[in-house]
C-alpha cells in the first residue's frame, strides 16, 4: 500500500520530467533567437526592424537573417517607394557586422532565445538557407502585410508546423493600423511624417485588426513571442539587451504641422477682416497660393490613390477638402461667373461638414487637417459673398476682375 501511495506521488513528477526531457533533446548545435532593433530617425526605420539570429556551436558560425535589405541608391527608388513597387531582398550577414550599424546609430537591440527542439530548428535552418539562395531571396514589400517582421514570424511559424500559439497582446479595444503606427511616429516626434502618412494613407489604415495582424511591427512581434508557447512550453526561454539604444532626434518640436497651420489660420483671419489696401493685396496672392497648394495636394492624393501597386492609399478621404480642381480655378481669368462663387461655397460648406463630422468618420484625420479646415471655411465663404469684408476702394471681388496668380505677377 505504501508503495502504491509513492508510486501515485511520484509519477507526475516523471511525466513532467519525461516531458522536458523531450523537449529539451537537441544535438544539433544550433541556437536561434528573434532580434527586434528599435527605432532611427530615418522613416523607412521608425518602426524598428526584425531579423533571425543563427548560432553554429559545431562550426562557430553567427549570421543574421535579415530580410529587409533594400537598395536605396536607386535613383528612382523614391517613386518606386511611392508607388509601392519596393523590392526587398533575404541577406545573410556576420552577426558583429549587422549589430555593429546598430551601435553607430544608437538603436537597441533585444534579442529572444527560442526554445525550439532539434529537429524545429534544422529545419528553420535549412528553411532560411533556402530563402537566402539568389533566386529566392527578393520579395515585394508591403507596408503591414508582408515585410521583415511578418517573413520572420512566418518562416518561424513554418518550422513549427504553425504550432506556436500567441496570447492576446491588445488591450480590449482592437486598434487599427493607424493607430499603431501613430505610437512610433509620435515617440519619435517624426510630426511631419506623420502628417504626410495621415495624408495620403486612405482609409483602409482604420480596420480593426486582429491580435496576430498587429504583429507586422517588429515591436509586437517581441510582445506576442514573449507570451507565445510552443507544446504548452514558453517560445522564448530567454530575454536579453544587446544594446540600450536611445533618441537622438532634434527636431524642432514647436514648428509641428498644427502649430504651422494654426498661425496660418490666424494671418488668413487677420488679412480677412483688415481695410488696407496692402493687406487686401497679400490675401489675394495668399488665396491663390493656398488654394493652388491643395490643388497640388488633391493631385497627389489621386495619383497615389489610382498609381500604388497596393491598397493602403486607396478610399481617402482626405480628397474631399483638398480639390484637385483648385489648381485650375485659380487661373481663370474672368470670374464674374456665378459658378465661380458657388465653387467656393460648396467648398466651404464641404469643409464645414467635414469639421462637424470629424469623430464620426470611417478615416481619422490629423489634428494638423483641424486649421486648414478653418481657411477653407473662412475664405471659401468669403470669396463667394463678393468681398463684402473689403474696404470700398477694393470692393472688387477676388475672383470677379483678374486672375490671382495673375494678380501676384
Amino acid at each position: 500500500m505504501k508503495l502504491l501511495f509513492k508510486a501515485i506521488l511520484i509519477f507526475p513528477f516523471l511525466i513532467i520530467w519525461s516531458l522536458s526531457q523531450g523537449q529539451s533533446a537537441d544535438t544539433s548545435h544550433l541556437r536561434i533567437s528573434l532580434i527586434t532593433c528599435g527605432p532611427a530617425d530615418e522613416l523607412y526605420s521608425i518602426w524598428g526592424h526584425s531579423a533571425i539570429r543563427v548560432i553554429d556551436s559545431s562550426s562557430g558560425m553567427d549570421v543574421a537573417f535579415n530580410y529587409g535589405t533594400f537598395d536605396n541608391s536607386d535613383p528612382y527608388f523614391y517613386l518606386k517607394f511611392t508607388r509601392g513597387i519596393m523590392q526587398y531582398a533575404l541577406s545573410v550577414d556576420n552577426y558583429n557586422i549587422f549589430l555593429q550599424e546598430y551601435k553607430q546609430d544608437h538603436r537597441s537591440v533585444i534579442e529572444q532565445k527560442l526554445m525550439l527542439n532539434g529537429e524545429q530548428k534544422e529545419r528553420l535552418f535549412n528553411l532560411l538557407k533556402i530563402n537566402a539562395l539568389e533566386e529566392n531571396r527578393y520579395y515585394n514589400y508591403r507596408f503591414y502585410e508582408d515585410n521583415c517582421t511578418t517573413r520572420a514570424k512566418g518562416i518561424i511559424n513554418k518550422s513549427t508546423d504553425n504550432s506556436i500559439f500567441f496570447k492576446n497582446i491588445l488591450t480590449s479595444k482592437a486598434p487599427t493600423y493607424r493607430e499603431l503606427i501613430h505610437k512610433n511616429l509620435d515617440n519619435c516626434h517624426q510630426y511631419w511624417s506623420k502628417f504626410a502618412i495621415d495624408f495620403l494613407l486612405g482609409s483602409n489604415l482604420d480596420k480593426q485588426i486582429t491580435n496576430e495582424q498587429s504583429m507586422f511591427l517588429p515591436d509586437y512581434l517581441m510582445q506576442g513571442f514573449d507570451s507565445a508557447t510552443l507544446q504548452q512550453y514558453p517560445l522564448v526561454s530567454e530575454n536579453k539587451i544587446i544594446l540600450k539604444g536611445y533618441n537622438t532626434s532634434n527636431s524642432m518640436l514647436f514648428i509641428t504641422p498644427f502649430n504651422l497651420f494654426s498661425l496660418l489660420a490666424l494671418v488668413f483671419i487677420f488679412l480677412s477682416f483688415s481695410k488696407k489696401s496692402k493687406a487686401q493685396k497679400v490675401l489675394r496672392i495668399a488665396d491663390a497660393m493656398f488654394f493652388f497648394s491643395l490643388g497640388l495636394l488633391g493631385v497627389l492624393i489621386i495619383f497615389v490613390w489610382v498609381g500604388r501597386v497596393d491598397s493602403v492609399c486607396t478610399n481617402n478621404l482626405n480628397v474631399l477638402w483638398a480639390w484637385p480642381t483648385h489648381i485650375f480655378v485659380v487661373f481663370i481669368s474672368k470670374k464674374k461667373h456665378l459658378w465661380i462663387k458657388n465653387y467656393f461655397r460648396i467648398a466651404a460648406l464641404v469643409a464645414l461638414l467635414i469639421f462637424l463630422g470629424w469623430p464620426w468618420l470611417p478615416q481619422q484625420l490629423n489634428i494638423a487637417f483641424a486649421p486648414l479646415l478653418i481657411i477653407i471655411m473662412q475664405r471659401g465663404y468669403l470669396i463667394s459673398s463678393k468681398g463684402r469684408y473689403a474696404p470700398e476702394e477694393n470692393s472688387r471681388d477676388l475672383y470677379t476682375d483678374r486672375s490671382p496668380i495673375a494678380e501676384w505677377q
